[in-house]
């Protein structure tokens, strides 16, 4: 397969100390890193493209540990994720699917015992085209505090022959969460869900 091509990263990492509520005593961050690189697939169909994720694996451990450094708090502080990708207009949605795998295990082996599916969307844009990384716990998807979203985009990429991989990560849950629902401190941690 061949190699990955980074044109650029972006990191962005938010703070947030309330949301119209009291301020939180411990203001969440929410961050997420992107990797613009070149589709080697763009403009042509190809069938056999999984070989690439094994590619794709060390950019995902670099991006993850970027963005970790970049939160400032360490893995331990770490409660929620998530990934996508956008493809330029000269690849295809199943390109920004080889993200799935690289983006998504790195993060889980740097968070340690991550066992919550890591949330995904991917969509083909022009260059800046945003998209929202949706997020969940770590440990469980069924956490209703951390179900949350971090919009990203880069204002020149994706170019038609370029993809912008992206992973996401927050240190809490949202700012005033009181909805209910499984909390935090009550994770089983048994199947990734509850």
């Amino acid at each position: 397969m061949p190699a990955v091509v980074v044109r650029k990263f972006l990191v962005q990492v938010e703070e947030i100390f309330h949301e119209g509520g009291p301020p939180a005593a411990r203001p969440p961050k929410r961050g997420a890193i992107v990797a613009v690189i070149t589709n080697p697939f763009a403009g042509r169909y190809v069938e056999e493209i999984t070989g690439f994720m094994e590619d794709l694996k060390p950019l995902g451990l670099e991006m993850a540990r970027r963005l970790i450094d970049a939160m400032g708090d360490g893995v331990a502080a770490v409660e929620g994720y998530g990934k996508g990708a956008i493809v330029g207009a000269a690849g295809e949605l199943e390109h920004g699917a080889l993200w799935h795998n690289p983006g998504g295990y790195a993060m889980r082996e740097l968070l340690g015992n991550a066992r919550a599916i890591v949330p995904s969307t991917k969509k083909v844009g022009a260059p800046g085209t945003r998209i929202d990384i949706p997020v969940t716990h770590i440990n469980a998807s069924y956490v209703r505090s951390h179900f949350d979203a971090i919009e990203i985009g880069v204002g020149d990429a994706p170019r038609s022959d370029e993809m912008a991989v992206i992973l996401a990560m927050t240190t809490g849950s949202r700012v005033h969460a009181r909805v209910g629902g499984l909390a935090a401190a009550d994770i089983k941690g048994e199947d990734g869900l509850r």
